[in-house]
C-alpha cells in the first residue's frame, strides 16, 4: 500500500523532523531561503512544503493556510510521516496595549477559541507550548535585539469577529461585513486584554492542543501585524519584521536540535 497522505500526497522521507509553519504558501520559499539542497515537495491546496538543510541541519517549510481545519490536517500528517518538532512563523493581531507594530509574541499557551481542537478534545485540554522551544525563541529574540514579549495567545476562528469594538456613543461598530454583531463580540476583545492575553491569531490553539495530544513539541512566535480591535486596512502590514520573526524562529530551532 502507498503511504502517501491522503491531503498532501506527502510520504515518508520528504518531511524533516523539525518543521516552519506559516499559513501563507508564498511565504515557504522566504522561509527556505539561504537552505541547501532545497527541493519542493507537496503544492496541494493551500498546503506547500519545501526541504532542504540550514546549517547541517534538516528542515521543512510548510504551509498551514488561514485557520485551525486546514493547519490540522497538516500537522496530523507531518506526524505521521515523523516529525516532531514544530514551530509556526506568523502575523497577529495586538491586544496588551503596549505592544507596537513589528514586536514579536512568543505564546506560552493558547485560549482554545476554536471550534477544530474541541473536536479532538474538552476545552479544559490545555495549548501549551514547549518550554524549550519558548526558551530558545525569547534568548534568540534577545541575542538579535528584536522587541519580544511572551505569553498567551488568543487563538480563534473568524478573523473579522476579533474586530468588533464598542463606539463611544454606545454603537457596536466592526470592520466585517456582516449585519449581526452582538454586544458579547466587542466584549470578548476588552475580557481578553483584561486578561492579560498578549496577541490573537487563528493557529496556535489547534497546533498546540495536537501537540500535547500527539506527543511532539510545538510552539509560536507572531508578528505583531495589527491592532485589536483594527483600526482599518491601512494598519494592517503583514511584512513588518517577519524576517526577523524567521531569523528567530531558525535560531530556535537550531539550538533545540539535541534537546530531549
Amino acid at each position: 500500500m502507498s503511504d502517501a497522505q491522503p491531503i498532501t500526497g506527502l510520504r515518508r522521507g520528504q518531511v524533516a523532523e523539525r518543521v516552519l509553519l506559516c499559513g501563507d504558501p508564498a511565504r515557504v520559499e522566504r522561509i527556505a531561503r539561504g537552505w541547501e539542497d532545497v527541493r519542493e515537495v507537496c503544492r496541494v491546496r493551500e498546503f506547500r512544503v519545501a526541504t532542504g538543510r540550514f546549517r547541517g541541519v534538516a528542515l521543512s517549510a510548510a504551509s498551514t493556510g488561514i485557520g485551525a481545519p486546514s493547519t490540522a490536517v497538516l500537522v496530523e500528517e507531518l506526524v505521521k510521516l515523523g516529525s516532531h518538532t514544530l514551530l509556526r512563523v506568523g502575523n497577529s493581531g495586538g491586544l496588551a496595549p503596549d505592544l507596537a507594530l513589528g514586536d514579536l509574541v512568543v505564546t506560552t499557551g493558547a485560549v482554545r477559541d476554536d471550534g477544530t481542537s474541541k473536536s479532538y478534545v474538552p476545552a479544559e485540554y490545555p495549548a501549551v507550548a514547549d518550554h524549550a522551544l519558548v526558551g530558545a525563541l525569547l534568548a534568540a529574540a534577545r541575542t538579535r535585539g528584536v522587541r519580544c514579549r511572551a505569553g498567551v495567545t488568543w487563538s480563534l476562528d473568524a478573523f473579522y469577529v476579533r474586530n468588533a469594538v464598542v463606539a463611544p456613543d454606545g454603537s457596536l461598530a466592526t470592520m466585517s461585513a456582516g449585519r449581526y454583531w452582538g454586544r458579547e463580540h466587542a466584549e470578548r476583545i476588552v475580557a481578553m486584554r483584561d486578561a492579560g492575553v498578549l496577541n490573537c491569531e487563528m493557529e496556535s490553539g489547534v497546533l498546540l492542543t495536537l501537540a500535547g495530544l500527539f506527543g511532539v513539541r510545538a510552539g509560536c512566535v507572531c508578528v505583531v501585524s495589527d491592532r485589536t480591535p483594527w483600526p482599518g486596512p491601512a494598519e494592517l502590514d503583514l511584512d513588518r519584521n517577519m524576517d526577523a520573526a524567521i531569523a528567530v524562529a531558525h535560531d530556535a530551532l537550531l539550538a533545540t536540535a539535541d534537546a530531549p
